[in-house]
């Protein structure tokens, strides 16, 4: 008898319940290897800081050295950074290494000291004392081969906990939280600030009520608009507190002098700039420490990224807002500024435009006497403006207008010190 070739229906599909355990047991252990993978390579992990003195023999200090801001500053120390950066990128702790970042630059003699915080990632199994001296070996390596840089011998490195780096950098200026941390990565997201993101930020207060911003330019002086003092131009009126909240700030400090530019002209807003002196100095932290000064020739390019912070309203005529937000703006050019669709000749040589011509993105009201910043190649910020006037709040063609800081580079040095 013939028999046909029909295949049993049983046969030709799998049992449901068989490919739903097989499914369920193959995603279960890819989880697993993926878990162990983040294990080893994240939670395995562990972040060693070092750090050490670099003494440059063939470059002679002098003042253009003291201020991160001078294009003399910004050359060695990016020069230092890359020779060591290079060097340890292409030795056999290349997948270890994560950053240098020279801190500050002293004087040492008729020559010049770089102190030079390291950043590893490790096994928490390595030996410390092993990986210390590894570091320690390449680093002088680096000093001997250091091409047109005439390095002396280092004498060591230093082992630093977390604490201690970030004990050295708040003591330097224009640090936000991932330089702090010598991270990999940089990140300004949203338009409310986090804890610590512009710890120069001040709020100058009257009656415990925010009036104007300021920005901390050292432990004991902080800078702001000179309009802010129109209405009340008693020192003791004001407190200054830091933070991101104007209603549970981390500090309080009242207020003992207040600078005012000489020639400040209401009706032009022309000098608007004025320099608040604290009545005790601040003890810098993490959430609180000082910005750069740029130097008085260092330019401020149009079309540049510039970030502008404050308790401002929201919208022209608003109430203030109780946490700290942030606002990416385009550096605008004075020409652009002053063009008869904008402010037709009213920008003058000491006044800076910021913001989008499209509008949107802008200081408001409360905001007057807050920073405006810009990012150098170091992942420093400095104060390149203070937030003075405008016409309303994000109107299109009518950019904000700030005091330009360089301009005035000379006068705050002259009434701080700094």
């Amino acid at each position: 008898m013939y028999r046909s070739a029909r295949v049993s229906a049983n046969s030709r599909f799998l049992n449901p319940w068989v490919v739903f355990f097989t499914v369920v047991a193959v995603v279960g252990i890819v989880a697993m290897i993926v878990g162990l993978l983040i294990h080893f390579l994240a939670f395995d992990q562990k972040s060693c800081f070092y750090h050490s003195n670099v003494r440059v023999m063939n470059v002679e200090y002098n003042d253009q050295l003291s201020s991160p801001g001078t294009q003399e500053y910004r050359i060695l120390t990016e020069r230092i950074e890359s020779m060591i950066t290079n060097a340890f990128q292409q030795s056999n702790l290349g997948n270890q290494f994560i950053r240098a970042h020279v801190v500050r630059l002293r004087q040492e003699g008729s020559n010049v000291m770089a102190d030079v915080v390291m950043k590893f990632r490790f096994s928490r199994r390595s030996n410390a004392e092993s990986m210390k001296s590894r570091v320690q070996s390449i680093l002088q390596q680096v000093l001997n081969n250091s091409g047109n840089l005439e390095i002396s011998p280092s004498t060591g490195i230093t082992t630093l906990t977390d604490q201690d780096t970030e004990n050295m950098l708040t003591q330097a200026c224009g640090v936000r939280p991932d330089l702090m941390t010598l991270s990999a990565e940089r990140v300004i997201g949203g338009t409310q600030a986090e804890a610590g993101d512009w710890p120069w930020q001040v709020s100058l207060q009257v009656n415990g009520a925010h009036r104007c911003g300021g920005v901390l330019i050292s432990n004991l002086w902080v800078l702001t608009a000179a309009h802010c003092f129109r209405s009340y131009p008693n020192p003791q009126q004001w407190t200054a507190t830091f933070g991101v909240s104007t209603r549970t700030p981390r500090l309080r400090v009242r207020v003992r002098t207040l600078s005012i530019h000489n020639n400040y002209t209401p009706a032009t807003h022309e000098n608007d700039i004025a320099a608040v002196q604290l009545e005790r100095a601040v003890t810098f932290t993490r959430d609180i420490h000082r910005v750069c000064l740029p130097a008085a020739t260092q330019s401020v390019t149009p079309g540049s990224t510039a970030y502008v912070t404050g308790w401002g309203s929201l919208t022209y005529g608003g109430s203030t807002v109780p946490y700290l937000r942030q606002g990416e703006v385009q550096i605008i050019s004075t020409n652009v500024c002053n063009s008869p669709e904008s402010y037709d000749g009213a920008i003058l040589p000491g006044m800076l435009c910021a913001g989008l011509l499209t509008g949107a993105v802008d200081a408001c009201q409360g905001d007057s006497g807050g920073p405006l910043v810009q990012e150098d190649s170091r992942r420093l910020w400095f104060l390149v403006g203070i937030v003075s006037w405008g016409y309303q709040c994000g109107v299109p063609n009518r950019p904000g207008v700030y005091t330009r800081v360089t301009t005035y580079r000379d006068w705050i040095r002259q009434v701080t010190g700094v």
